[in-house]
């Protein structure tokens, strides 16, 4: 017995056998193998009832591509007779909105909302508090103004004192400085040679 010929899967029916049946095992047809191939029937399901099955499939998907063919003319036409009366995507949404917006403030929602806060609005707490927030914003005005008035005061003092004025003094006595072509900064009194004079 050759070991390279051998079967050495545990499993195989073939095991420990020397020959190979490989080869005339492959034309011997198994019985339903042809149509449990392609689609294994489920349990409990005849040949019969299959065929039953994928003819009313056809006929089903038959039907449904008929049904989007007539949905796509119907829609074409639609288009048409939008086209024909000038309503544009633009025209339609404007519409939707305007719809839904009417939608909206009628519905039983927005309408016990709205009546809420009217109560609200009309209630005593919220005028108490809306003269408190007013009575606090004119304050809080006047507090900003008082302080604005005393920032420009200081201001003003610290202008007349003798540092600012010393300052001031020094800062105008600056002479300004202008700028060669090439961005170099020069004086008035600058003597350095460029590259166009160079010192050797």
């Amino acid at each position: 017995m050759d070991p390279a010929s051998q079967d050495i899967n545990l499993n195989s029916p073939n095991k420990g056998l020397g020959v190979d049946h490989s080869d005339s095992m492959a034309d011997v047809p198994v019985e339903g193998a042809v149509a449990n191939s392609v689609n294994p029937l489920p349990p409990g399901l005849t040949e019969e009832e299959a065929e039953e099955l994928r003819t009313e499939l056809m006929k089903v998907e038959e039907e449904i591509n008929t049904l989007r063919q007539v949905l796509s003319a119907k829609e074409r036409h639609a288009a048409e007779l939008k086209r024909k009366l000038g309503l544009s995507p633009l025209n339609e949404l404007r519409q939707n909105i305007t719809k839904s917006w009417q939608d909206v403030q009628t519905s039983n929602a927005y309408l016990s909302a709205s009546a809420t806060l009217d109560d609200i609005t009309h209630s005593e707490a919220y005028k108490k508090t809306q003269e408190t927030l007013s009575q606090a914003g004119q304050k809080t005005s006047a507090a900003l103004t008082t302080v604005g008035s005393a920032i420009t005061r200081r201001l003003g003092d610290m202008r007349n004192s003798a540092t600012f004025k010393s300052f001031e003094d020094k800062m105008g006595n600056l002479k300004v400085v202008g700028t060669k072509g090439n961005g170099d900064v020069s004086s008035p009194t600058d003597t350095t040679p460029t590259q166009e004079n160079p010192p050797f």
